[in-house]
């Protein structure tokens, strides 16, 4: 516990995530995370498991201490990490030029061809060292209809976004048959970049992760795109990095993003994201179309 103390003394919150559970430290003579598992703790020994797994394939920090129970006392569990250098990629992209911004999306597609490659035998949330696989909800209208109340919609609205989600099965069947390692926070408030090179330095909080749809990270990271350069560039890398995904990229992605849209959105007001997320969602209610109105990215057919 003495050690914990200590480390925890000179914690400062990290912005960027809405958890309020992360931690900027000096410990063992270098910049840390802390990272505490107040509200989930049975996620740390899972986040451990994930960042040995996925460790010199994609770019994750090493683990440095960690107390995956809680203790005798009380004190949460946690998991210490190196800082990995480089800025938040969200405010890096506010000011980047083209060439820059042209980078990063290519940049951002290869680790989503990783992603895709890494496979499972089945859907589900990851539970214990081992990363045994607990299945989830699979079925989407399912899904909707226990957030409708939450969502706050118009009668007009759940049978348009209902007719949204019959027209995505018919997506589903021409899709990728494949189960792989999904980030599910795929975002750029969660990777970190040099600002003087462009190179993306750090792939953060892997709390959601699980094995799903490979596009569903995908549909994550073009959530709020509205920048053709840099979403025609992921798309063009995730084509040609991995063929086998099919066509109409973008809209398997956003069709596939609808799950945690509708998370997201029925916690309306919470945060920025969780009220964009509404919006959103009110748009391609209101449209009866998966784009919402949302630009097309996707400059390559």
């Amino acid at each position: 516990m003495d050690g914990f103390e200590a480390i925890a003394a000179s914690a400062v919150p990290l912005t960027g995530g809405y958890g309020g559970e992360t931690y900027a430290v000096s410990a063992a003579g270098e910049d840390a995370v802390l990272r505490l598992y107040v509200r989930h703790p049975e996620r740390a020994v899972v986040d451990m498991a994930l960042l040995r797994l996925v460790r010199g394939l994609l770019p994750v920090p090493r683990v440095l201490d960690a107390m995956p129970e809680p203790d005798l006392e009380g004190a949460p569990p946690y998991v210490l990490t190196e800082r990995l250098p480089g800025i938040n990629l969200e405010r890096y992209l506010e000011t980047a030029g083209d060439d820059e911004r042209g980078k990063v999306g290519e940049q951002l597609g290869e680790l989503l061809v990783r992603l895709s490659g890494m496979p499972f035998l089945r859907y589900g949330e990851f539970s214990g060292p081992d990363l045994e696989i607990r299945s989830f909800e699979s079925d989407l209208l399912r899904w909707f209809h226990t957030k409708v109340e939450d969502l706050g919609l118009a009668r007009d609205q759940v049978e348009s976004l209902t007719g949204v989600i019959d027209r995505i099965g018919d997506l589903e069947a021409t899709g990728a048959d494949r189960i792989c390692l999904v980030h599910s926070d795929f975002n750029p408030k969660n990777l970190l970049v040099d600002p003087e090179t462009a190179e993306l330095t750090g792939l953060i909080d892997w709390e959601f992760a699980h094995a799903g749809s490979p596009y569903t990270d995908l549909g994550n990271v073009l959530r709020f795109c509205t920048d053709p350069v840099l979403g025609s560039a992921v798309l063009r890398v995730v084509r040609a990095g991995a063929p086998g995904l099919g066509d109409r990229l973008e809209e398997r992605g956003r069709a596939a993003d609808l799950w945690a849209l509708f998370d997201l959105a029925a916690r309306s007001g919470q945060n920025p994201v969780t009220t964009a997320a509404h919006d959103l969602i009110r748009r391609i209610a209101d449209t009866g179309d998966l784009s919402g109105g949302r630009p097309d990215l996707d400059v390559v057919h």
